[in-house]
């Protein structure tokens, strides 16, 4: 399958390091050291999860080859979601007069997009759809808890809209070469070490250590396994982009990889944790970077636990 079409939305408020100081005592060094990070990206009152997705379908719409109209399947993935019934993914379906498609929304922490992907390749692997759109939205900041000094420094809001075919339109558009998903419940704290409770509304992360330790293992095991499955080596990737969490994460996986860092993008220092739309982010903000032939690797991992790594291929 191709993406045809990539747009983004990104709040222009940032919150700094030095915000958080007085609220749970965390010096701005201290929170940069650890994990990379400089400001986070915040959405104001009016930017809601809906409001975020329609600007990102907006930008792409655009570079879309064929109408929107045409559009059979539309996946929201998201872990903060804003409604369990109106989804976003409904609320899109409506405004762009998507009529043709098959709506509904999925979450699987921050490997929901990846996951989403791999279920946009099943439908048209089946010819149960043939076009589809893909938004993929964090609004963090509608759970996370500023005080928390465990995670409450770490979260961005942000999101993408990414257009879908079983089909080339056009010589610049990545090919999909493969995607791999896997659930992780059963290792580590699993289903603990990342948790939002819709009822009382806090976004926590009790175990940051093993998460840690654990996304570094499958980042780097994921990402060799399907390299090695579609006949591919490290050297051969142009491009690496990890799971936007933590630098120091990132510069481990890197490090394991033996890739260097001209070969990796990042967005993690200005717009901290967009959760699970963050890999798609990094690559949506730098897709004029991309060459002919370029071959790219998105690897990611998220609480619960689970995984996803893609291959995209520009040819």
């Amino acid at each position: 399958m191709y993406i045809n079409a990539i747009g983004y939305y990104v709040p222009d408020q940032r919150i700094s390091n030095d915000h958080f100081k007085d609220i749970n005592g965390l010096d701005a060094n201290w929170i940069y050291q650890r994990t990379g990070i400089l400001t986070r990206s915040r959405a104001t009152e009016e930017e809601t999860m809906d409001y975020m997705c329609t600007e990102a379908v907006l930008k792409a719409l655009p570079l879309l080859p064929y109408s929107e109209t045409d559009i059979d399947l539309i996946i929201f993935a998201s872990y903060t979601l804003s409604d369990t019934i109106g989804t976003t993914a409904h609320v899109i379906q409506r405004q762009f007069e998507m009529r043709k498609a098959k709506v509904f929304q999925i979450s699987s922490a921050c490997s929901s997009a990846v996951n989403a992907m791999e279920i946009i390749q099943s439908f048209f692997k089946t010819h149960i759809a043939t076009k589809a759109l893909l938004i993929c939205a964090e609004r963090n900041s509608s759970y996370s808890d500023d005080k928390d000094s465990m995670s409450g420094h770490l979260w961005g809001d942000a999101a993408t809209a990414y257009f879908f075919s079983s089909e080339k339109y056009s010589d610049d558009e990545l090919r999909v070469v493969d995607i791999t998903t896997q659930g992780l419940a059963h290792i580590g704290h699993g289903p603990k070490a990342v948790t939002l409770d819709l009822t009382s509304g806090d976004l926590r992360m009790p175990y940051g250590r093993d998460v840690f330790m654990r996304a570094c293992t499958y980042l780097v095991q994921n990402t060799k396994d399907i390299l090695d499955k579609n006949g591919y080596v490290i050297n051969d990737l142009s491009y690496f982009i990890g799971h936007q969490a933590n630098k120091r994460i990132i510069s481990h996986v890197l490090k394991e990889l033996d890739i260097s860092e001209d070969k990796t993008m990042t967005n993690i220092e200005e717009l901290g944790n967009t959760g699970s739309t963050s890999a798609l982010l990094v690559l949506a903000q730098n897709y004029d970077k991309i060459r002919e032939d370029d071959l790219i690797c998105l690897s990611v991992f998220g609480g619960g636990y689970s995984a996803g790594t893609c291959l995209l291929l520009k040819n």
